[in-house]
């Protein structure tokens, strides 16, 4: 192997998930105590809400009433502005972290601090590899692949899907046995 054949597949585990689930709502307050997650971080847009949806679903509500019964806080990390995160998440009433800067792990890392949490007691959830799978490893915290909500995107996130086409190639041919489960296990 060649060194830039060792450093191409050193790059792509920056892309890879610790876990890939078919939907937020899956993920179940007991599963979370099981892997020792105290909290969710979460993306917003086709994660938690649809982009072009920001009511969210009854499903929704049901799985954050279920995780705040639990105890374990569910804050939004966003790349998107105070303002669009703070109208869409006005329903939900829950914390959140603007202009996060992911891939970076800026927003993370401020959410963490802001709970007290170690690295190994929280958990990041979205539904790209570049942006929250990428910061998710940068931060050094467990990450959740899930499907996007809706298969259309954001004008600016089109851009991103475009790239994660050849990173789920090269993923898939990496690591053969990923795919996505129906529960964190």
């Amino acid at each position: 192997m060649t060194k830039t054949e060792a450093k191409g597949k050193t790059m792509i585990k920056q892309f890879k998930p610790t876990w890939m689930i078919d939907a937020i709502y899956n993920i179940t307050p007991a599963q979370l105590r099981a892997k020792g997650i105290k909290a969710v971080f979460t993306d917003l847009d086709n994660t938690l809400i649809a982009w072009d949806n920001p009511d969210g679903t009854p499903e929704l509500k049901k799985w954050l009433h279920a995780l705040q019964d639990a105890g374990i806080p569910v804050v939004v990390v966003s790349n998107n502005s105070h303002d669009r995160v703070a109208k869409a998440l006005k329903a939900l009433d829950l914390p959140f972290v603007s202009r996060a800067l992911k891939p970076l792990p800026t927003g993370i890392h401020k959410a963490r601090h802001q709970l007290g949490l170690r690295q190994s007691e929280v958990v990041m959830v979205g539904d790209q590899y570049i942006t929250d799978m990428w910061a998710s490893r940068m931060a050094g915290v467990a990450s959740i692949l899930v499907r996007p909500l809706v298969e259309t995107d954001a004008w600016n996130t089109r851009i991103n899907r475009f790239f994660e086409r050849f990173i789920k190639m090269c993923l898939a041919h990496r690591y053969p046995t990923m795919h996505f489960q129906k529960e964190l296990k």
